[in-house]
């Protein structure tokens, strides 16, 4: 700091005598490259502007367009370079650099071409510089290029090659290189050894990253950071962790790159607790780490914590960027916490990223699975670019909140605006066809997707023709889809039998499905309640506590339902005849008084949904004290604005009687419910349902 002091105190005095002499213009400038404070630097150019210096050679102006280059000072490095009277190779390799750094690729690869004539160091930055920003085969091709005007390349050279191979994955093209140093005798550089290792960490090949790795004797930060994430991308997150123990072991202190990527490789193998120890361990986090550790807990059902640490990381006024806001969001559309989501949107309105394509999906997807497709449509229609991700959001988020023709008509509307769709796209889209009950035009759709658009359909695809098939009552065409399929049926495929087998009372079939289900899923409890219920239905009580004991054998747990509602910026959580909430005396009081409104107005519990073998007063208290209606009272008690709709999620698929007691509800009270199951929404409006009773 005093260094800097007096280096601008004797700029000032140079402002108040008048012109300097060339050694004083020479040592100033030094001062300004060695404690590198580029604004003396171009306080010291003006006063040399000012006074007409001219320098004899290109020294001055060299040093000071390096400065600004190291600095990445584009417009000053550029203005510089356009006022120089006389240029050297020199200050045409510091132009390269500074482009270089600043990433205009286009600017880099003109001034490489309107050189008057190039050194080895202007190919190595020209290499440097083209790897470094996406362009790896550019930067074979110059180094093509170099060796036919013939220069010799460097270990510099070499690290260039080496990452523009990693980023291509092209292990042969990088083998050839290592034969290339081993041949230069470069091999006991740690760049290049750097290089080879995440070479073949990158390519695949992490048994030989290794082996270099363990046979490089002055490691760096960067040697070590580059073996522990070549474990993670290889999907070997035990030894990443180990490796970071050994790397404290060794002395050599872990930087913010070694520490975010053990936190991913914690989080890979469960171990959050520890995750969160090491994040906290971290004195200064940057960017890098606060966006790890958010996107991690976003992706493993820990989207509280998600929003504490992006008010902490806020707090600490560290700066998010479009992938940490993103995540963020998602962790909103998992909670469907809408009061939520709207907030971070204003903050990314405010940051200038909600323009961002990564974002704005997230945005469409956010307020889709908080059931308000208007808002998804308005961050839509704003998009001043859109991908096959943000068109593929909004048209799934209508599909599965009942708006089914809309999101058929957003899908044609893609197509004319020669947007491919993707496989996602496409499960959207027949989603769409099966709640519309669009049988021809579902069948159409499907066809399309190998005759239209050239892509193979998945076992996703074959699932949703199944439903819609089983759904419009066609069984026999859909087990007829299930033995032509060119792929091996899956879970998901004969889980998508059952269902609709349950949905049409098909206990025949429902049996089959439900057989294959126990060998390939056998520790899933949904077929064994899907087809217990069945029996349940029919009274076969027999086969119901078959079921029961087959669970108990092979130690199968049913997971528990609960709906949940977001009341204030808090979560309320039930579930069914659940009295452990503070207001339960409130709530159990009003849902009588509601129960009996609605009973007036035509509604019968439908004790058929419960399936235990029970006197029908004990069925009827059972069934009227489900999650879902003690949430949706409570939300009746805390929201008495007629205006405001009532949001409600569950874990599992609503009950039928449910279904029918909230369309009830909402032509009663006037009050417009939207309840998020585990299949789609139901928006409830004047005694109807979004899901036209599909559900």
């Amino acid at each position: 700091m005093k260094v800097k002091q007096k280096l601008g105190d004797a700029i000032d005095l140079l402002y108040s005598r008048g012109c300097a002499t060339s050694e004083a213009y020479t040592r100033l400038v030094l001062e300004c490259v060695r404690s590198k404070d580029v604004a003396q630097a171009k306080r010291l150019h003006s006063h040399m502007e000012l006074h007409l210096f001219h320098p004899t050679n290109t020294f001055l102006h060299n040093r000071l367009l390096h400065l600004h280059a190291n600095f990445g000072r584009l417009e000053d490095a550029r203005n510089l370079f356009d006022k120089m009277p006389k240029r050297d190779v020199l200050s045409w390799n510091a132009m390269l650099s500074a482009f270089a750094k600043s990433g205009s690729v286009q600017d880099l690869a003109e001034a490489f071409d309107q050189m008057p004539e190039r050194d080895s160091v202007s190919f190595d930055t020209m290499i440097a510089g083209l790897s470094r920003n996406g362009c790896p085969r550019k930067a074979l091709e110059v180094f093509v290029r170099m060796r036919r005007q013939g220069f010799e390349p460097s270990e510099y050279t070499f690290a260039s090659l080496l990452r523009a191979s990693s980023q291509l994955l092209d292990l042969r093209l990088g083998k050839q290189i290592h034969g290339r140093v081993v041949a230069g005798h470069m091999s006991g550089n740690v760049f290049v050894w750097n290089g080879l290792t995440n070479l073949y960490a990158k390519c695949g090949d992490i048994n030989r990253a290794r082996w270099l790795f363990d046979r490089l004797v002055n490691k760096d930060v960067v040697s070590w950071n580059l073996m522990i994430s070549g474990y993670l991308i290889n999907g070997e997150p035990r030894k990443c962790i180990d490796l970071f123990s050994e790397m404290q072991v060794s002395g050599l202190k872990p930087d913010q790159v070694s520490s975010s990527n053990v936190i991913s490789a914690y989080f890979q193998t469960g171990c959050i607790d520890e995750a969160i120890e090491t994040f906290y361990g971290i004195k200064e986090k940057d960017k890098i780490c606060w966006t790890t550790m958010i996107v991690n807990c976003a992706q493993n059902g820990r989207e509280e914590d998600a929003f504490m640490l992006f008010g902490n990381m806020l707090a600490e006024n560290v700066i998010p960027d479009s992938f940490t806001i993103s995540s963020v969001v998602s962790s909103c559309a998992k909670l469907a916490s809408l009061l939520h989501g709207q907030a971070i949107h204003g903050k990314a309105i405010l940051m200038g990223v909600d323009d961002d394509l990564l974002v704005s999906s997230a945005l469409i997807h956010m307020y889709c699975k908080c059931g308000v497709t208007s808002d998804a449509r308005l961050v839509f229609e704003m998009m001043p670019n859109r991908n096959v991700v943000s068109w593929t959001a909004v048209i799934g988020g209508y599909a599965q909140n009942g708006q089914d023709l809309q999101a058929l008509a957003l899908y044609e509307q893609m197509l004319e605006e020669n947007t491919k769709p993707d496989n996602v796209t496409l499960v959207g889209v027949l989603s769409a066809c099966i709640h519309a009950n669009l049988v021809e035009k579902g069948q159409e759709y499907f066809d399309s997707i190998s005759k239209k658009h050239g892509m193979t359909p998945t076992l996703d695809h074959y699932a949703c023709m199944i439903c819609l098939f089983g759904r419009s009552g066609n069984i026999d065409k859909a087990l007829d889809l299930v033995k032509s399929m060119p792929h091996e049926p899956n879970s998901l495929i004969w889980s998508t039998l059952l269902s609709v087998c349950a949905m049409k009372n098909d206990i025949k079939n429902a049996e089959m499905a439900a057989e294959h289900l126990f060998k390939l899923d056998p520790f899933n409890a949904g077929p064994y309640i899907i087809l217990s219920n069945m029996y349940a239905t029919y009274g076969r009580w027999k086969d119901v506590a078959s079921i029961r004991s087959l669970m108990k054998i092979k130690n199968v747990k049913k997971f528990s339902a609960y709906s949940w509602i977001e009341i204030d910026n808090m979560v309320h959580k039930f579930v069914s005849e659940d009295r452990s909430h503070p207001e339960t005396e409130k709530i159990y009081g009003e849902l009588n008084i509601l129960v009996r409104k609605v009973q007036e107005a035509g509604f019968t519990p439908n004790t058929n949904f419960v399936l235990h073998d029970i006197g029908e007063k004990e069925k009827i208290d059972s069934i009227c004290y489900h999650s879902e209606k003690l949430a949706l009272v409570f939300g009746l008690i805390k929201r008495p604005q007629e205006w405001i709709p009532i949001r409600i999620m569950k874990n599992i698929r609503i009950c039928g009687d449910c279904h029918q007691f909230m369309k009830f509800v909402s032509k009663v009270t006037g009050r417009s419910i939207i309840l998020r199951d585990l299949n789609r929404f139901h928006h409830f409006v004047g005694g109807t349902c979004s899901c036209k009773d599909y559900w």
